[in-house]
């Protein structure tokens, strides 16, 4: 293919597992980041600082910025980002955890 013919996005998928060893720190730490964000309409704040106190995953999905992870890389700009974090049971050593796999595709080789 020619750079011509090439497209010029690329998409990014990252998967991280985080062990939380301290709930309480995790949600102050978006509570700050909330409380810090000029342009967020006081009711969706109220809102978003009901969710992040009730739930960590939900805390770290405000904290985690994509665009931090980005922004310093010479010769890009971010178009599009979507991230989610969910609470799961994780371990290393089970043939379940395959980082970088999509959901389904291991299971149709097994069978």
């Amino acid at each position: 293919m020619s750079a011509e013919e090439t497209s010029r996005f690329v998409r990014l998928q990252v998967d991280l597992v985080l062990e939380v060893r301290d709930e309480g720190e995790v949600s102050k730490a978006a509570l700050r980041r909330l409380a810090e964000d000029p342009e967020l309409p006081a009711a969706e704040r109220a809102q978003a600082e009901g969710a992040v106190t009730e739930d960590t995953a939900e805390a770290l999905a405000y904290l985690v910025d994509p665009f931090g992870l980005v922004s310093e890389v010479p010769g890009v700009e971010l178009q599009q980002a979507s991230w989610s974090s969910e609470r799961v049971d994780y371990d290393p050593d089970s043939p379940d955890w395959h980082l970088g796999e999509d959901d389904g595709e291991d299971d149709a080789d097994d069978e």
